[in-house]
C-alpha cells in the first residue's frame, strides 16, 4: 500500500526537504471539487490529503474568484439545455407566489420543449413541477 507522500507524489505534488508542498492547480482543482459535493466537509476532504483546512479554503476561494479553474463535473444525470427565447413582444412577467390564472398564462404564451423533431408545448401555467416530469421523462427515453 502506497504511504501519502508515495501518493501525493503520484499526482504531481512536488514535497521538498522541509516537508512543505507545491500543489500543481489541477490537483488544488480537483481537491476543491471534492469539498464542494454535498454532505462532504473541508475538514474531512482536507484530512484525507495530509492538508490544512484552511489551504484548501482558500483554494476554494480562488475557485469562487475564477483563479481556480474546477475539472467538469461527473455526469450525474443534469444537464442544461439550450434556450431559446421568442422575439415576440411579450409583456413582463409579474412577479408572485401563486400560479397566474389562465387570462395571465395566455398572455405569457407558452413554454416549448423541443428534443430531435419532437417539439412539447405547455401554456406558462404549467408548473414547474410538471416541467421537471416532462424532462425527466424525456430524459429517461434518450
Amino acid at each position: 500500500m502506497a504511504t501519502t507522500v508515495e501518493f501525493l507524489r503520484d499526482y504531481g505534488v512536488e514535497i521538498r526537504a522541509n516537508g512543505q508542498k507545491r500543489w500543481p492547480d489541477e490537483v488544488k482543482a480537483q481537491i476543491v471539487s471534492e469539498s464542494l459535493k454535498p454532505g462532504v466537509t473541508v475538514n474531512a476532504v482536507a484530512a484525507r490529503y495530509g492538508l490544512r483546512a484552511n489551504h484548501l479554503s482558500e483554494w476554494r476561494g480562488r475557485a469562487r474568484d475564477g483563479r481556480l479553474v474546477l475539472p467538469a463535473m461527473a455526469d450525474d444525470g443534469f444537464c442544461f439545455a439550450p434556450l431559446v427565447l421568442s422575439e415576440e413582444n411579450v409583456p413582463p412577467v409579474p412577479v408572485r407566489s401563486d400560479q397566474p390564472s389562465k387570462s395571465e398564462a395566455q398572455i405569457l404564451g407558452h413554454i416549448e420543449i423541443a428534443v430531435g423533431q419532437v417539439t412539447i408545448r405547455l401554456d406558462s401555467g404549467t408548473s414547474g413541477t410538471r416541467v421537471a416530469e416532462i424532462v425527466r421523462a424525456i430524459g429517461a427515453s434518450s
